[in-house]
């Protein structure tokens, strides 16, 4: 395997584990304010993701760094392409950041309303559009972005209350497991549409998009049975084959006239990256893994006020 394979294969690794450990955040911050019904509950809902939410969005600046030391050419096309796309990106996952981060620093109640708004708006911003840039690279259509901005939501969401279910014991616990057979009724179809339109005529695309809405339909049997951990798991995959989909439609021309080849760096930057990572990435995996294995105990509704 040349380097050139092997780093777009890395890239697409990156954004995978970005989309499934930031969708469960996007979805918890969507659905903080459903699931809880006064502060000591929204605390917990908040909290399943207090000690990663951050640490996942590392996964996004080294896809993105990577992109950029790997494809310069394809990093630079894809930013300006989607400028005003990728502008409103930030601005929501800074809002969201902001609000993670100050809710529980603040004294008031209306500052922590504040702070909820700010967590719902940029979940939400985040989720959808994602979604609908990837799908308007692939497609170069509104109507796609639109479809591609709901599916990509409407996972996250399932991805995040079938997580709020699996960290969470009580009353919160038992909504989230509702909200999840609710949503996953809603995804199944939706994913089925998009998936579809996404596979083409690859008979591998086609594999990837049934795994895509068995795992999203298993989710669905798991949480029924209270099966949280293996729900999780089922969507999850989900994510997984979605990301590959896309990434396999973007083999060997991730944008519209730029090959690979034309995109990458050259040998000598490739090389020196090739062992760079592989020096740094194992550290980077078991201190996450170490992170969600610390934090890996359910949480309980604080009784104390705040």
């Amino acid at each position: 395997m040349d380097l050139i394979t092997l780093w777009f294969i890395l890239i697409a690794i990156l954004w995978t584990g970005y989309f499934v450990l930031e969708g469960f955040d996007f979805g918890v911050g969507v659905l903080a304010p459903l699931l809880a019904r006064d502060e000591s509950e929204r605390r917990q809902v908040i909290t399943t993701i207090g000690p990663v939410w951050d640490g996942n969005e590392v996964w996004l600046i080294t896809a993105v760094g990577g992109m950029f030391a790997a494809f310069p050419a394809w990093y630079a096309g894809m930013l300006s392409e989607f400028y005003l796309a990728m502008t409103l990106m930030l601005v929501g996952l800074i809002i969201r950041g902001v609000g993670l981060e100050w809710r529980g620093k603040v004294t008031t109640p209306r500052g922590r309303a504040r702070c909820d708004a700010g967590i719902l708006a940029g979940s939400l911003m985040a989720a959808f559009l994602w979604g609908g840039i990837f799908a308007d690279l692939l497609f170069d259509s509104a109507y796609a972005a639109l479809l591609g901005g709901v599916f990509s939501l409407v996972v996250c969401v399932l991805h995040g209350a079938v997580f709020v279910s699996l960290k969470t014991e009580g009353e919160v616990r038992v909504r989230a497991r509702r909200t999840a057979l609710a949503l996953s009724a809603v995804a199944v179809p939706v994913a089925a549409v998009g998936v579809a339109a996404v596979a083409g005529d690859s008979a591998l695309r086609w594999v990837l998009a049934a795994a895509v809405v068995v795992a999203l339909a298993g989710a669905a049997a798991a949480i029924w049975r209270g099966r949280e951990g293996w729900a999780f798991t089922a969507t999850a995959t989900a994510i997984v084959a979605t990301t590959a989909m896309v990434f396999l439609s973007m083999w060997p021309e991730p944008m519209p006239g730029l090959t690979v080849a034309e995109a990458a760096s050259g040998p000598y930057s490739l090389t020196v990256m090739t062992w760079v990572a592989v020096a740094a990435l194992p550290f980077v995996l078991g201190y996450q893994a170490w992170t969600y294995w610390v934090f890996r105990k359910r949480l309980t509704r604080d009784p104390v006020p705040v």
